[in-house]
Order: C-alpha cells, then structure tokens, then sequence
C-alpha cells in the first residue's frame, strides 16, 4: 500500500484489498480519492469531514434518480455514509467526439421526458456546499425567482460582490421573469448539468456525476451545457430531436444561467479571480433584462 493510505477517511465499508490510492480532482470541495484494489478494479471515495450533514447521502439519492430513469447513466454507489461516498471508477469522456455528445444530447432529452407533480423535490439538497431548496411549487417561475435565484442574495459573499446596484437589479429582472420566460412544465432535472459532470461507461455510453436532482423547467439544465464550456453542438441538436425547442431557446439560455452565476459569486464570491470571470456576465444580464 502506499504511504498516504492512513489518509483516507474512516469508516469505509470493507473493499478489498486497496493496493494504490491516488487523490483526484473531484469539485472544489472535500477530498476525492481513486482506489485501485488488488483485482485491479478501481473505485472513487469522496471524503470530507466538514461536509454538510446529509450531503453524500443526497448525492447518492440523486444518482440513484437519475439511474431509475433508464436514460443517462450514472457510476453505481458502493456506499454511501455522513462523511463519504464510494462510487464505480468510470473514465474520462471523448471530449471532441461527436458521436459521443450526440448520444449523450438524447440521453439528457431522455432524462427530461419525467414529468414531476409540480416544481420542486421531496427534500432539499446541495448544489456545491450551498443548500438547494426544493419545496414544491406548482408555479415555476415562482419557484424558480424564489428558490433559484432570490435565494443567494442574502448570503455574505453575495452581498458584498453584489453591491446594492447589483441586487436590486436582480430583483428587477425576477419582476419581469413571467414576461422574459414562457411556462415550462417541471421535468427530472439533473440540477449541476455541465459538461465537467460528464464521464463515459467502460462500454462508452455517456454517464454523470455530481447531481443537485429536483423536477424544474429542463431549459436551466440545458443553459449550463450552453454556458459553460459547451460540447459540441451536436449535442444540442440531438437533445432538440428527442425533444423540440422552444421558440427562442438560445435567447434564454444566459438568463436561466443566472442561478449558477449567482451559485458562484455565493460560493466563491471573496475570490477576486472568479468575481472577475463571472460578475461582469451578472452586470451584462442586469443591464440587458433589469
């Protein structure tokens, strides 16, 4: 074994006989381990002490969601506990590969085909280390003006990367929400769909990770690949097939983006680097729609 085993948090579940451990990037948060056992199989352990309580457990339900949907396909949890999250290892995507992105547009489309009861889920959850709040909604733009994005205006950081220009502006933009966005019915939504949360099965099939899983308006999925290092647009055209736009789609995908840009400054939002990335994206929307 090597050195840094006694590293890896307590309290796993026997796995076998662990004959490499290697840490890997894995978010911005906790410690993410890659575990080669002596049968040459290899799982992911996701770690961290001061997680918040109940937080790998959600991540295990979401995958658990996702799977039961028969359409995108998720690494099987091993075990799941308040500290940690053991998961197949499965490998890196195709990034450039077409066919891939193409199969993974309908994958996702197929995933939005579950209709939910109203906007919203059954507990609320995590998107990064900030609680998702999912109480239901049968209104979606309420839902997602309320829970989406008024919801990070009152933390610290966002505050203070805000200014009070910036959060009145938002409000401004969640006043005329009901104009700028036409009703959608809520759909199983991955909640965190960006291209970094895409791996690839041993047989090649695209699979995610990472979910904040919740029934909303399937475009605020979509914005995220959109926005944010987008695949191949292949990928959007296979996703349309399965399920057509909506007129204006492109139009909207930067506004719908503004929960994961308010996400960030909520996280991040005392690092100069990333406020210099992402509010002036913020500024723009505000000076667009506020």
């Amino acid at each position: 074994m090597l050195e840094d085993m006694d590293e890896i948090p307590p309290g796993l579940p026997s796995l076998g006989e662990v004959t490499e451990s290697r840490r890997v990037a894995g978010g911005a948060h906790g410690t993410t381990w890659l575990l080669t056992l002596s049968d040459g199989s290899k799982l992911v352990v996701k770690s961290g002490e001061h997680m918040p309580a109940g937080l790998f457990l959600a991540e295990a339900e979401g995958l658990a969601a996702v799977a039961a949907t028969d359409s995108l396909k998720t690494p099987t949890v091993l075990h799941a506990g308040p500290t940690h999250l053991v998961l197949e290892a499965l490998l890196p995507p195709p990034t450039e590969d077409e066919r891939f992105w193409e199969e993974a547009g309908r994958a996702v489309a197929a995933l939005h085909t579950n209709p939910g009861p109203a906007h919203g889920w059954h507990r609320d959850n995590w998107l990064g280390m900030l609680p998702q709040h999912n109480a239901w909604c049968v209104d979606g733009h309420e839902f997602y003006i309320r829970n989406r994005v008024l919801r990070f205006l009152g933390d610290p950081r966002s505050q203070a990367a805000l200014g009070t220009e910036g959060t009145s502006g938002i409000e401004r933009i969640c006043s005329k929400f009901h104009d700028l966005v036409p009703p959608m019915p809520p759909v199983l939504c991955h909640g965190d769909l960006w291209k970094g949360n895409f791996l690839a099965t041993h047989d090649g099939y695209p699979a995610v990770v990472d979910p904040a899983v919740h029934y909303s308006w399937a475009e605020v999925d979509i914005s995220m690949m959109y926005c944010e290092d987008p695949p191949p647009e292949r990928f959007f055209d296979a996703y349309h097939e399965v399920r057509p736009a909506e007129p204006g789609w492109r139009e909207r995908m930067e506004l719908l983006h503004l929960r994961e840009l308010l996400s960030t400054v909520a996280h991040f939002g005392d690092d100069p680097a990333i406020c210099e990335l992402v509010l002036p994206r913020v500024r723009t929307l505000v000076a667009t729609y506020g």
